[in-house]
């Protein structure tokens, strides 16, 4: 009877501990992958030999990887390393998209406001809602063609030149294109307006600390800087910085429906929201899947995601230049990668496949 009854014990501890969740502290739980082949061809290729002469192969600045909780792999490049606040470019939107479900679960707003409610520069558009700015799907003539068209375009002018000393004025500025929430075109207007409404709805007192009290600081995040225009509003399409260990705890609050420890930092309704398949058109007619700032590998037909080396369920905030964070659900990965791929030679279906191959079918805990 006493051995039946260590037995049961044994195993009932063995059961817990296989189950365990893993939660990051001040440093993540660490159990480093062993080397394997399907390692080697992800690390040949996430870090091959680059030409600067010629600008061929990948350039990562670092690439991290964590399942189920814990940091299984990580490795930094150049002038990078573990601590370093790394330019993450868009994936501040995603960021801001999930720091607005703090501010939801608190509250603050309705999804269906006018965006005008928030952002009194936004009355000549009375009809777009902030849902419609979640999905890009403003309506506003907005052109987000970078370096490759200057003249054209109007996220290099918010940043750079006309529009710089208030960024989110310069985008309320523009025209109407469509109806809003019809149509969606990936703006970087519409998510700094997303900033500058957050001012009103936590208060002008509170929104210079609001992303650390609401998000950064119950995340453990200690490395963040988050930059702001002349007008002192976050510029939330762009200028966040963040070590890729403290990028993957946003990952991991993602994969795991807004919950954090015992708390539910964002509302699962929330989370919900942003992984949802926007229904309406592309306005520019590409493969892209998005969600509420977040870009999805699923679309509200059923049709291929974008990335079909990887499952359906994998969705990202991603960056110019290859800055990415990754989480794949049914495979219990969160995958940072920050780079600098200006010649468009990157790939993210091929880092998924490539990380999915060395992580995702080995033992889980």
């Amino acid at each position: 009877m006493i051995q039946r009854l260590a037995l049961f014990l044994l195993m009932s501890l063995s059961a817990t501990a296989s189950q365990a969740e893993y939660w990051p502290q001040s440093q993540w739980h660490a159990a480093p992958a062993t080397s394997s082949a399907a390692l080697q061809a992800l690390e040949g290729y996430a870090f091959a030999p680059r030409d600067e002469a010629t600008r061929e192969g990948v350039r990562t600045d670092a690439l991290l990887v964590v399942r189920d909780g814990q940091l299984v792999y990580e490795r930094y490049a150049g002038v990078t390393t573990a601590n370093t606040p790394h330019l993450t470019w868009s994936v501040s939107k995603s960021v801001l998209a999930t720091l607005l479900g703090v501010a939801f679960g608190e509250g603050r707003f309705d999804l269906q406001d006018p965006v005008a409610q928030f952002y009194l520069p936004f009355k000549a558009h009375p009809q777009v809602r902030l849902e419609d700015l979640l999905h890009w799907a403003s309506g506003l003539d907005w052109q987000e063609s970078y370096e490759y068209a200057p003249l054209n375009s109007s996220v290099v002018a918010m940043l750079y030149t006309r529009g710089r000393q208030d960024m989110a004025r310069f985008a309320a500025d523009h025209g109407t294109a469509w109806a809003p929430g019809t149509a969606w075109r990936y703006s970087s207007g519409d998510s700094t307006v997303l900033a500058a409404a957050l001012k009103t709805m936590v208060g002008a007192q509170a929104y210079a600390d609001y992303p650390w009290t609401a998000l950064f600081e119950p995340l453990g995040i200690d490395s963040a800087v988050w930059e702001t225009d002349a007008s002192g509003t976050f510029v939330g399409s762009s200028y966040l910085y963040m070590s890729a260990r403290d990028l993957a705890r946003v990952g991991l609050l993602m994969q795991r429906s807004g919950r954090w420890q015992d708390r539910q930092l964002v509302p699962r309704a929330w989370v919900d929201f942003l992984l949802t398949p926007f229904a309406g058109r592309n306005a520019d007619a590409g493969n892209e899947a998005i969600g509420g700032h977040w870009w999805l590998n699923r679309t509200v037909t059923g049709a291929p995601g974008p990335w079909p080396q990887a499952p359906a369920d994998t969705f990202a905030g991603l960056g110019h230049w290859g800055q990415g964070v990754y989480v794949i659900p049914s495979a219990g990965l969160v995958i940072v990668r920050y780079g600098d791929d200006r010649d468009g030679g990157f790939s993210h279906d091929r880092l998924l496949q490539l990380t999915l191959a060395a992580f995702a079918a080995q033992a889980r805990p």
